[in-house]
């Protein structure tokens, strides 16, 4: 008996997120392929949400059911209130709760302000920080109910330094950080954490419009030298999620040390 008690304490401080279900949203490539890896590496089962990305999230979710665990794929356009509602209940309908949500879909419309259309700047908001709200406030009176969740919303060192022709962007990122404060104030005595990750000049797709000589130029401010990986955010979640549980309202920038609030 003793030996088993021993065998399973050794199980779950490998695999400490086992029996833990993580929605990750935008998780078919980029970070969001990253957070779900890492997490999964951790015991958790995945729920990878995508909205076009189709084969990319195919491929993650066999790569994923490949090391042992539960994996299912769920299409949806986040900035869709009823489709981002969708998701999370099939997610419960099928997994039967969702212990940990994290935030990541995001997308790009980048102009300056004079430029910027009223569109442009809708599809933004509504893509990066109302589908936050709508995940969120369908998952939270679950995990109210069985008193756990961790959240995690995924930000931007733009929403803290601000970026050349990115106002939708900054705002829509810096509104997931007061967000995120008042999901922690609201949600702490369920035994639910909220906090934000918030990367720097990562190498994604998303940098992929930007010129060699600008990329260079960015590279050359980092004090670190280099731009993040995105298994590096990952990991920063996978903290909050796994060994966070005193940490909550915050917000982990990782960024190479180009700003330091």
């Amino acid at each position: 008996m003793a030996t088993e008690v021993i065998i399973q304490k050794e199980i779950t401080q490998l695999k400490p997120l086992q029996g833990k279900v993580a929605l990750v949203t935008g998780a078919a490539k980029g970070i969001g392929r990253a957070i779900a890896i890492e997490l999964a590496s951790r015991g958790a089962s995945v729920a990878i949400n995508f909205r076009s990305s189709l084969s990319e999230a195919e491929t993650l979710r066999e790569q994923l059911r490949d090391t042992g665990v539960s994996a299912n794929i769920y299409q949806g356009d986040l900035s869709d209130s009823s489709e981002a509602r969708r998701v999370v209940k099939d997610v419960i309908d099928f997994y039967k709760q969702i212990d940990i949500l994290v935030n990541n879909a995001a997308i790009t419309r980048d102009k300056s302000i004079r430029k910027l259309t009223d569109v442009e700047w809708l599809v933004v908001i509504n893509n990066n920080l109302n589908s936050a709200f709508y995940t969120v406030n369908a998952a939270l009176p679950g995990m109210m109910e069985r008193r756990y969740g961790r959240i995690v919303n995924i930000s931007s060192l733009t929403a803290q330094a601000g970026n050349f022709g990115q106002a939708n962007y900054a705002a829509a990122k810096a509104g997931l950080i007061g967000f995120t404060k008042v999901i922690a104030l609201e949600a702490a005595r369920y035994n639910i954490t909220a906090n934000v990750v918030a990367p720097g000049y990562t190498a994604t797709d998303m940098l992929g419009t930007i010129p060699a000589e600008i990329l260079e130029q960015v590279k050359a401010k980092i004090p670190i030298g280099r731009l993040a990986k995105p298994e590096e955010i990952a990991k920063a979640v996978a903290y909050l999620v796994t060994d966070g549980d005193y940490v909550t309202g915050q917000t982990l920038s990782v960024n190479g040390g180009i700003f330091m609030a």
